[in-house]
């Protein structure tokens, strides 16, 4: 805060010394809570974090408007796992038959920005998207303003690799919208910058893109001020907002983005298959007393993972026991899509800009309001 501080206060000292006077206050009742944390509440804390299978159907129902049988929901993402793991198998096969699909991924991310060439890089690859998505007609982007592609602030760079940060939907000042990237830090050693920047391959950085912004995340924040009610502007499901981003990866590569360059779809299923992961972890965890080591294992095996990311994605899945809403929600809107426009006779982009209309609804109620209205 006092690096922020410095440039926001413009060099009034009277304004730094509050800050810095607050900022140790602060600072100070932090490190007295996580004093409490670790000497009073950590060794009186014995029970598990698994919620339980009542609790875990009832949170479904209450945040998603999902009432399936929890056996059934495994099933289905047992069966994406095993459908997009084979897949990434044959793509990887499809790219280099000598090598294994782990070995085909680290080469393809080997091509990468460099340190200083990151964030430029990131703007540069949206655009591409942007104008893709615009000129196939695969949804009307309400708005010429671009998303500000920057560093991602120091306070969140422990948690993000990159991320959407949008204006809440009554802001009528600051209105510009932030799409973060996570830098390399000057102070790493050459190893830790190099596998830093793996992650930000142009195949996958494209991803991202599409994920955060174009169609995904960025432009539901576009359509925001459309929405028809306070309720749809302030009510989210995460099936609706995370499953559209999380959709919108494997249909633009569906539509030819990337010309049709394996690496393109090869990308997209590591994405899926992550989320495929946590859909299956996250049910296990909580309902069928795995452990986090057991769901790294999975995390690890089939989603092609590196041993530090997979026991962080399975850790996740402790304190966000549903999220499986990547893959369900993008499932869902599958499924939905096909439906609507076999009734209706629409096109893809006529559903999409139907759908995202609607607001990040959970899909239930979206799914009565394109196909039950007349």
């Amino acid at each position: 805060m006092p690096t922020w501080g410095r440039e926001a206060t413009g060099g009034d000292a009277a304004l730094m010394a509050e800050l810095e006077k607050a900022a140790g206050e602060a600072l100070a009742a932090a490190r007295d809570f996580n004093g409490w944390l670790e000497k009073d509440l950590k060794p009186r804390s014995t029970g598990s974090y698994a919620v339980g299978a009542e609790t875990y159907a009832a949170l479904l129902r209450a945040d998603e408007m999902v009432t399936m049988p929890i056996p059934e929901l495994l099933a289905i993402g047992e069966a994406q796992l095993a459908k997009d793991h084979e897949a990434f198998i044959a793509t990887a096969r499809n790219i280099d038959a000598t090598k294994t699909p782990a070995e085909v991924m680290s080469a393809m991310s080997a091509d990468h920005p460099t340190a200083d060439d990151l964030i430029p890089a990131v703007a540069r690859s949206l655009e591409e998207v942007r104008s893709y998505v615009v000129e196939k007609g695969i949804m009307t982007v309400p708005s010429e303003v671009r998303a500000r592609v920057a560093e991602t602030p120091l306070y969140d760079r422990g948690s993000s690799f990159a991320s959407m940060d949008t204006p809440g939907p009554f802001e009528e000042k600051a209105t510009e919208a932030f799409y973060y990237v996570t830098p390399v830090e000057k102070e790493w050693d050459a190893k830790r910058k190099d596998e830093h920047l793996r992650l930000y391959n142009r195949p996958v950085i494209a991803l991202i893109d599409i994920h955060e912004a174009y169609p995904g995340h960025y432009v539901q924040f576009l359509y925001a001020p459309r929405f028809a009610t306070k309720t749809r502007k302030l009510t989210g499901a995460a099936t609706n907002s995370e499953g559209w981003a999380h959709y919108a990866e494997q249909m633009m590569i569906d539509e030819g983005f990337g010309g049709g360059d394996p690496r393109y779809r090869l990308a997209q299923l590591s994405e899926a298959l992550v989320r495929d992961c946590r859909f299956v972890t996250g049910i296990k965890l909580h309902t069928a007393g795995w452990t986090v080591e057991q769901g790294a294992k999975l995390c690890e095996e089939k989603g092609f993972m590196e041993p530090a990311n997979a026991f962080e994605e399975a850790r996740r899945g402790t304190f966000d026991p549903t999220y499986l809403y990547y893959t369900l929600g993008k499932l869902e809107i599958l499924k939905l899509r096909d439906e609507y426009r076999q009734k209706t006779g629409a096109s893809l982009k006529q559903f999409h800009d139907t759908f995202i209309a609607q607001g990040p609804l959970p899909i239930p109620l979206v799914r009565k309001a394109l196909l039950e209205r007349d």
